[in-house]
């Protein structure tokens, strides 16, 4: 599984993926700070 953690002011938010592709798409449409990470 794939996770994008998005770092907002004072929070932050996390997506999960099932496919890299799938979460590199999604990582490229976040401007703030975001963080791509796998875990099993």
């Amino acid at each position: 599984m794939w996770i994008i953690t998005v770092f907002e002011e004072n929070t932050y938010r996390m997506f999960e993926y099932t496919s890299k592709s799938e979460a590199t798409i999604a990582l490229n449409t976040f401007k703030q700070t975001a963080l791509l990470s796998y875990t099993k």
